[in-house]
């Protein structure tokens, strides 16, 4: 391997059809390029969304074996950032956090980017046990976290109406970075992502879409991890990924597709030409600004 490439583990769900889950970061992060290592936590026919289908989590033993493999393997030096996305049992998160472990001990660099994929609006849609894992053995360790409003308001146990409860809330947590989704919009009709990284505090916008498909939280943590990858600064980073998950979300509605269309779309994550209104944020309280 070309020690200039950047692998990246990529750990979450396979569908069988459709564009969420790993089926969303792997391609987005190797038409990128960027080699992937993709695990599964569950493997289902579609998103839960569409409907009643079945579910097979990685039983927890061979889940487990499969870390233990990974942590032995000869080419872990390889790996230079890791992605985790939505687990299919409450004990993966604990088994996941062995592995990261076991790569910073090798690699102190290490990208370890947490997107807790838990709740939404209307509340959790994993176990609480799964949430209370990703909290308490996942987010300690993650570089970077990518929670929406809903998530963060679940992990830090508090209401989260605006955006400077946003940021106390992402202060508190932890992460060096952390990049909030359904934020807050200052823009009428739109929704925003907006960035804590130290003292930074940057709102990206751009206009809401009605009827969106599933997938655009995986989509925009495996792209604003490979921008930061090729060395983007971080606004720049934040722009590409929120202009490229806008465009491909644009285009798949305008087709009437129920999923992500990636595969038509990928010029969108190569070279997005959405506009994107960015915002320097002041913290009222604790003085964030740019």
């Amino acid at each position: 391997m070309n020690e200039s490439q950047k692998t990246v583990i990529s750990i979450s769900s396979h569908v069988i059809r459709g564009s969420v889950g790993n089926r969303a970061a792997v391609f987005a992060l190797e038409t990128l390029g960027y080699p992937v290592w993709a695990m599964p936590t569950v493997i289902l026919p579609w998103h839960p969304g569409h409907g009643p289908s079945t579910r097979m989590p990685l039983p927890d033993d061979i889940f487990n074996q499969m870390i233990d493999d990974l942590i032995r393997a000869p080419w872990l030096s390889e790996v230079k950032a890791v992605l985790t996305g939505y687990f299919g049992h409450p004990s993966q998160p604990k088994a996941v956090a062995r592995l990261i472990t076991a790569i910073q001990q090798q690699n102190p660099d290490l990208v370890y980017l947490c997107d807790p994929v838990m709740g939404d609006k209307g509340g959790l849609y994993v176990p609480e046990a799964t949430a209370a894992g990703i909290r308490d053995h996942l987010l300690p360790l993650a570089t970077i976290a990518t929670p929406n409003r809903y998530e963060l308001a679940w992990l830090s146990e508090a209401q989260l109406e605006t955006n400077a409860a946003i940021m106390d809330a992402a202060l508190a947590l932890g992460p060096k970075q952390m990049l909030v989704s359904s934020a807050v919009p200052m823009m009428a009709n739109s929704t925003g992502n907006l960035l804590l990284s130290g003292q930074h505090a940057l709102l990206a916008e751009h206009r809401a879409i009605n009827h969106a498909p599933n997938g655009l939280g995986d989509l925009l943590s495996a792209v604003f991890l490979a921008r930061l990858l090729s060395g983007l600064p971080e606004e720049k980073a934040l722009q590409m990924a929120t202009a490229t998950v806008f465009e491909i979300l644009v285009r798949t509605v305008k087709r009437g597709s129920d999923e992500l269309m990636l595969e038509t779309d990928a010029s969108s994550l190569s070279a997005p030409m959405a506009m994107v209104q960015i915002r320097h944020l002041l913290h009222p309280s604790r003085g964030i600004r740019r």
